[in-house]
């Protein structure tokens, strides 16, 4: 009874104007508490919102900076928060470390388009844990222009209850980029608190079994553990694999407020397909070569080697993807482009940074790399998703991916970059994103004008001796336009560009940081956006060949190919409809919230009353 009472009076208590503002206060307050999520919800009402503790806390402070480097499109992180299921690999086309898994990959053939394709049962990282550690918490960036996978791990001793005492693991993984036969394993351990810290390391994956035989040997006055193990190929054949590694303690005493640095280097050497008889002879080869580049490495500076390797990959970079303003759903994106470059350039190898080849072939490829002829012919692969998938997953999908890249380039006339190991395929890859192709005479850029509406940058195309870097952009309006720049590396060559038709006198490019603009026009029929060379009487007499029906701005070309009514049009029947609601709105409001309102529900008790008036008024 006393609830049907206080349901009755609530269409009352509703005709109140302070109660309908608490009412939309209270469901606003909801809906955005709602929206927060758990985690921002705790860290709303004052808690952490830091999952894993003290350990969680330390490895937070830890990698604060890695953001900045994901916001450049320099890397991509995981972390506990915000887990990736992607592998961390660190390669250079003899060998792939893929870090999260702990395997192993080798080639069984050093020439330019093999991959590391065998997976070995070695297990290449060292295990470097905190001995009685409880809390533990871990992330990892793979970072593009290092060619490196960083990994850091917080952990906590029992007694441990505030970050500032747990102690930190940085780990560096790298496959040297011109070295192809070497692996570093680069180690920091930070301990803050005031107590030793005691370190285990241990080799191979925990609970794995390996039919890898290990045999410890000394180096001078430096043991090294020698791996050896086989990979079972085609054609009953197998892949001797020789692992020569350098040996830390099992247990490493970290003091008090005090740091500890170390590197462990692995020499890896493998064989082409041999028989089985010939295991034996092999062996001992590949031993004694193994043990031999051990030695030098033992005696050279790690830091200069860390240097070399990651110029190398930052020279590979300086070509490259930028994706800037994207407006569909199948074009990728930045992280899409920059992980498949990565781990393309990690799966393939790097003759012009070997010494081996003479400097006959080192000029040979260089001469392909500077002026691919045929490359690329055919569309351009921006949304071909099989070539730029959004996600992969293990390391056996980056070997289908090369794979499919090296037929790709092989078959649409790239074949000289291919040969050129990973900076020929990412030339290759560079102009078939953008549809640029080299031919005898110029370099023209034919992307479809339908997808211009995307805004992205190639860079360093190679042109000769110089570098060249082609942006579309689009205005204030939308409308998209070209952005060429040249960077000339030595002897000044003088380039020349004209749009599409090359009805306009050809303009020199320059080395000028604000460099050149291009309006562009679609002819019919459709011909290149733009043509490059540094033959000017050769694109002077291109408008006399090409022989066009006509040429329109791209706006036109839009307009007739998807013709309807103006923009202005939808404009204004858009705002019609939007004033009829809001006058429709402010109708209902006015009667049934606005002064002088009734209630919209009226109880039967006051209906009654009213009733009753009526019919005293009626007699009266």
């Amino acid at each position: 009874m006393w609830l049907q009472q206080r349901l009755k009076g609530l269409p009352g208590l509703l005709s109140s104007s302070w109660a309908r503002r608490v009412l939309i206060g209270t469901l606003l307050f909801l809906i955005f508490y709602w929206f927060l999520g758990a985690e921002r919800r705790w860290t709303f009402l004052g808690g952490s919102a830091v999952p894993g503790g003290a350990a969680g806390e330390c490895l937070q402070s830890e990698i604060h900076k890695w953001k900045s480097t994901a916001d450049r499109g320099e890397g991509i992180y995981s972390t506990p928060s915000e887990p990736l299921d992607m592998p961390f690999v660190s390669g250079n086309g003899h060998i792939l470390i893929d870090v999260g898994a702990n395997k192993l990959w080798v080639a069984s053939s050093s020439q330019p388009g093999s991959a590391p394709v065998h997976q070995t049962e070695h297990s290449p990282r060292v295990n470097v844990r905190l001995a009685g550690g409880l809390a533990e918490a871990e992330a990892n960036l793979l970072g593009y222009r290092k060619g490196a996978v960083l990994s850091v791990r917080c952990a906590s001793p029992a007694a441990v209850q505030s970050a500032r005492d747990c102690v930190s693991i940085r780990e560096e993984f790298i496959a040297h980029r011109s070295r192809p036969n070497v692996y570093l394993q680069r180690i920091h351990i930070n301990n803050p608190s005031d107590r030793v810290a005691n370190v285990d390391i241990s080799a191979g994956s925990p609970g794995s079994r390996s039919r890898f035989s290990s045999s410890v040997d000394t180096l001078g006055d430096r043991e090294v553990e020698l791996s050896s193990g086989t990979v079972q190929v085609e054609n009953s054949q197998v892949v001797l694999v020789v692992v020569v590694t350098r040996k830390l303690k099992n247990r490493i005493q970290v003091a008090a407020k005090s740091e500890y640095s170390d590197n462990i280097l692995s020499v890896v050497w493998t064989s082409e397909p041999i028989e089985s008889s010939k295991l034996e002879a092999t062996f001992s080869s590949l031993r004694d070569g193994a043990k031999k580049e051990m030695e030098e490495l033992l005696r050279a500076d790690v830091k200069e080697l860390v240097q070399k390797h990651q110029q190398a990959w930052m020279d590979l970079f300086s070509s490259g993807i930028e994706m800037r303003k994207i407006t569909d759903s199948h074009t990728p994106s930045s992280r899409t482009v920059n992980n498949t470059l990565y781990y393309i350039l990690s799966s393939s190898t790097a003759p012009l940074l070997d010494q081996r080849p003479s400097a006959e072939e080192r000029a040979r490829l260089m001469s392909s790399l500077n002026y691919a002829d045929h490359c690329f012919s055919g569309h351009a692969t921006m949304h071909a998703e099989n070539l730029w998938p959004e996600r992969v997953s293990n390391t056996a999908q980056i070997l289908q991916l090369i794979t499919l890249w090296t037929l790709t380039l092989q078959k649409r006339g790239c074949k000289v970059l291919v040969a050129a190991g990973a900076h020929g395929a990412m030339q290759g890859m560079v102009l078939s994103f953008g549809g640029l192709q080299f031919t005898e005479n110029h370099l023209q850029f034919q992307a479809d004008p339908d997808v211009l509406h995307n805004s992205y940058a190639l860079r360093g195309i190679h042109y000769n001796q110089d570098l060249i870097n082609l942006a579309v952009l689009l205005d204030s309006e939308g409308k998209p336009f070209l952005h060429l720049s040249v960077r000339q590396q030595e002897a000044a060559v003088k380039l020349y560009a004209c749009e599409a038709g090359c009805l306009n006198e050809p303009v020199e490019l320059t080395s000028e940081v604000k460099g050149h603009t291009f309006p562009v026009m679609v002819t019919q029929p459709i011909t290149p956006l733009l043509y490059i060379s540094t033959d000017l009487r050769h694109l002077q007499d291109l408008r006399h060949t090409l022989h066009l029906k006509a040429i329109l701005a791209h706006e036109e070309h839009m307009a007739n190919r998807y013709p309807g009514l103006p923009f202005l049009f939808w404009f204004s029947v858009a705002s019609l409809i939007t004033l009829f609601h809001l006058f429709l709105f402010k109708l209902i409001y006015n009667e049934y919230c606005g002064p002088g309102a009734k209630p919209f529900f009226r109880s039967k008790v006051s209906s009654k009353r009213e009733d009753d008036c009526c019919d005293s008024s009626e007699v009266a």
